[in-house]
């Protein structure tokens, strides 16, 4: 804080002129074990994030097998309805092609799983688990009984994401949507596309397949999931061929 004066002003003037904001956010000081002191500025209270993740690790809801939703399947049976005008629109759960002429015929963020907002998700977890440890656990995914910290969310994240490019007995990956040549063909099973984002259910990749901006971001998912497992000692899972 003492590297970035205005912004510790202006932090500390909010803090003690609109307590009534400041209530509804998270700031708090921890001195760990190793004498460095942690500090923790955030929007969310601490339980307002337990209560926001029950939404997002349900597979009912955001979590899919491939990642995390941008819309919830929830909206699959019960779009969003609203009036303007005196015209009825409606947003529903499209995890896949759309079902307006919309922005081409593409669905975007009505259900996909894209990697941007994905790979923020599991390092903003990192994060918060370095702030609140290991005794900060929430049901993974919801309705399994299984509970992790906020540092094993983040790589169960990752894991899913991953999945999407990591071949199966048969040789199929998820994000090639079943196409045989990938799997059989030796001039294309090693040729694994960069999809502009990916199907919300099965993965499948979607949309531009060159987007080797933000979808290379796959790379630093698998790396983080491989260091973690190595860290955590679970060495036997990891994944033996992309």
């Amino acid at each position: 804080l003492d590297r970035l004066p205005s912004f510790t002003k202006r932090m500390r003037w909010f803090l003690e002129n609109r307590r009534d904001l400041g209530g509804q956010i998270s700031y708090m000081e921890s001195l760990v074990q190793d004498g460095h002191e942690h500090r923790l500025l955030a929007i969310p209270s601490r339980a307002r994030l337990e209560r926001v993740l029950r939404y997002v690790l349900d597979e009912k809801e955001f979590l899919s097998p491939y990642g995390v939703r941008s819309l919830s399947a929830i909206h699959r049976d019960h779009p969003y309805r609203i009036q303007v005008k005196g015209a009825d629109y409606e947003v529903e759960y499209a995890p896949g092609e759309a079902t307006t002429p919309l922005f081409g015929g593409n669905s975007n963020w009505r259900g996909p799983v894209w990697f941007p907002p994905n790979y923020l998700l599991a390092e903003s977890l990192e994060r918060y688990h370095h702030f609140y440890g290991g005794e900060f656990t929430v049901e993974c995914p919801v309705g399994s009984g299984r509970r992790m910290n906020l540092g094993e969310v983040a790589q169960e994240l990752n894991r899913r994401l991953a999945g999407l490019f990591l071949p199966d007995a048969q040789g199929n990956r998820p994000s090639h949507g079943g196409e045989r040549r990938y799997a059989e063909d030796p001039h294309w099973k090693d040729l694994v596309q960069f999809y502009e984002y990916f199907h919300g259910d099965n993965g499948r990749g979607m949309g531009a397949n060159h987007q080797t901006g933000w979808t290379a971001l796959a790379a630093r998912c698998i790396e983080d999931m491989v260091r973690g497992r190595i860290s955590g000692g679970h060495t036997t899972e990891l994944p033996t061929s992309l």
